[in-house]
């Protein structure tokens, strides 16, 4: 049997961006034969990778957000530079799904498989909008990025409880706000199949986030910590501007948000950033 936590950290750290895709959907579909086991991988769980080892290609160019080309519908590459971003999310987002498996020890099994399935729908989302970027003319790399997906998990890389609270249900959960009104304006500019994509993408991210709300109400009752209190405590510390509005409420409801927790973000109660 292939060594769980070993083949997770390959993926991880593996910078090629081909090569990374393959892994992950080879450990996943191991996984679901059988051929790794985790429940046989957790007794051995070793010390993790540092927050600095997720690896990435040479391009695209990392900046800050400020210096990040202008997102804009009306022209093909416009289009492109908004669906570039789109596809570092999700190349991110592998990354991150990957670091939450390998990163925190003492888990329940279903933990790490949940996880992995992340990793394998994200890099699915990253191939699908790859594939759109290259229709229109450009590829993944071709413009700059930033990172503040991965820097919220350097962040959080000694406590599982607000990795779960603070990727999905904060970072990841702003893209169920967006999407719609994104793959609107794409419909209006005519591009109906990156809207189409989108739609594919933002089905499975509810998903994702429930899976980081799942795991967060089991932390905070190991920990015998009221999840309500305890997210926004960890949005003040972490967020002291506030988070983005408005919100997507049908969504956030569906990935698990409380009725308390939409109705503090609906009355403003935290500060919002414009």
């Amino acid at each position: 049997m292939s060594d769980f936590f070993t083949r997770v950290r390959a993926c991880l750290i593996a910078s090629d961006v081909d090569e990374k895709l393959s892994m992950v959907h080879g450990l996943a579909k191991d996984v679901h034969l059988g051929k790794v086991v985790i429940q046989q991988a957790l007794p051995h769980f070793s010390l993790p990778l540092s927050s600095a080892s997720n690896g990435c290609p040479e391009k695209p160019e990392l900046v800050g957000a400020l210096k990040v080309s202008k997102r804009g519908f009306g022209s093909i590459e416009g289009r492109a530079v908004m669906i570039h971003a789109i596809a570092h999310i999700e190349f991110n987002a592998i990354n991150l799904a990957l670091d939450a498996v390998q990163r925190f020890p003492d888990m329940p099994e279903n933990y790490y498989a949940d996880w992995l399935s992340v990793a394998d729908e994200e890099a699915y989302h990253f191939e699908l909008i790859r594939a759109h970027l290259r229709f229109l003319g450009a590829d993944y790399g071709d413009y700059p990025a930033h990172q503040g997906l991965w820097e919220m998990a350097e962040k959080t890389a000694h406590d599982v409880l607000e990795r779960m609270a603070l990727v999905p249900r904060v970072l990841e959960a702003r893209g169920l706000d967006v999407t719609p009104a994104i793959q609107e304006k794409l419909r209006q500019a005519g591009d109906k199949h990156a809207a189409t994509i989108l739609d594919i993408i933002f089905a499975d991210e509810i998903g994702h986030v429930e899976v980081g709300t799942r795991w967060f109400h089991y932390l905070c009752k190991k920990a015998k910590k009221k999840p309500d209190d305890t997210f926004f405590a960890l949005v003040d510390k972490h967020f002291p501007k506030g988070i983005y509005g408005p919100y997507n409420v049908d969504a956030r409801e569906e990935a698990g948000f409380s009725a308390n927790e939409i109705e503090i973000l609906l009355q403003g109660k935290l500060k919002k950033v414009t």
